[in-house]
């Protein structure tokens, strides 16, 4: 028998996985404040895009395992670690905005155009606030069950655009290993969702 929790439980789920989403952020700020850090700004705008990442994959994972497992509350979670994935990157962004062009729209608009790893990356930053913004319950009645989620399904775009983004940004240094983890997941994570997608369209038909 699949595990349910009681309201009650699941209140104290989602209190967890609020506290223990803004660990990453919480350490970072701390490790910099005591100095523990030779360049800080540098770990500050990477370790913000790799918790993007990080986030992006465990929302995608959410409904292979509610499926797999039979747990469908999970569920109830999916829209908190979008929301996560979300927060990380505009603070990702705003290590961009802030740390290489001071606020500066204009040069930093130059930048986005000219180099194409932050051209990726600010196109999937974009895509994602569309998803954000229409998250809540009530923006799913206003659009309508159909319209939302084809608008959420930007997310196939978006994760492929972040990890292209990682990829270049590790290109300097010839690491690979970490893009090609995130791409290898992400695309199963992706690919299993369309597999089943298309199984249902079947049946339909």
């Amino acid at each position: 028998m699949a595990f349910m929790p009681t309201p009650r439980q699941l209140g104290a789920l989602k209190l967890a996985v609020f506290l223990l989403a803004l660990v990453p952020i919480t350490n970072m700020a701390w490790r910099i404040y005591a100095g523990q850090i030779v360049e800080p700004l540098e770990y500050l705008t990477r370790g913000t895009g790799d918790w993007v990442l990080y986030f992006l994959c465990i929302t995608l994972g959410v409904t292979p395992a509610r499926k797999l497992s039979g747990w469908h509350w999970l569920i109830r979670l999916r829209r908190m670690l979008g929301l996560f994935a979300f927060f990380y990157a505009c603070l990702h962004f705003l290590c961009f905005l802030w740390f290489d062009h001071f606020f500066d729209l204009q040069e930093m608009w130059k930048d986005v155009l000219k180099r194409p790893f932050i051209t990726v990356g600010f196109t999937a930053f974009l895509l994602l606030v569309p998803l954000a913004v229409t998250s809540t319950n009530a923006m799913v009645r206003r659009l309508g069950g159909k319209r939302w989620a084809w608008l959420h399904r930007l997310i196939y775009i978006i994760a492929p655009l972040g990890i292209l983004h990682f990829w270049w940004m590790k290109a300097g240094k010839h690491n690979f290993a970490q893009p090609i983890l995130f791409g290898l997941i992400v695309a199963a994570l992706l690919g299993v969702r369309i597999y089943w997608r298309q199984a249902r369209q079947l049946q339909v038909s």
